[in-house]
């Protein structure tokens, strides 16, 4: 993926990701969009939030939530083309599911905003629903 496509991806379809992210898990959670760099360092969605005020883990994990989500360059660049935008909105509509998924398949709890890791990279991710 070149990096013109990177930005386009990044205005067209980041901004409703990140608002859909915010409306399933998102109650005190910080969204941040982390823009391409080249191959290796890819367009970013980091979702994270911040330690617990009283300084007690309250989480189901011992981490707080840090988890990134990173996109596979040829999948992006199949939303570029055309039928891209019917995909895409399947996709946003099936986010919920893929939350519960992720949830047990890496050890991340979205209610109690902790997980196993100090970091987790949920990558290569595809649009599928």
């Amino acid at each position: 993926m070149n990096r013109e496509q990177a930005l386009r991806f990044e205005a067209e379809f980041m901004p409703r990701i990140v608002e859909r992210v915010a409306r399933q898990i998102g109650r005190g959670l910080r969204i941040d969009v982390l823009p391409y760099e080249h191959r290796n360092a890819p367009t970013r969605l980091h979702i994270s939030a911040p330690p617990h005020d009283n300084g007690e883990r309250a989480g189901q994990y011992p981490y707080d939530l840090s988890v990134f989500l990173t996109w596979d360059d040829d999948e992006i660049e199949r939303l570029l083309r055309p039928g891209g935008e019917a995909r895409f909105q399947r996709y946003l509509d099936s986010l919920g599911a893929k939350f519960i998924a992720w949830q047990g398949a890496r050890e991340v709890d979205f209610n109690t905003r902790s997980q196993a890791e100090p970091s987790i990279l949920l990558g290569g991710l595809d649009f599928e629903p």
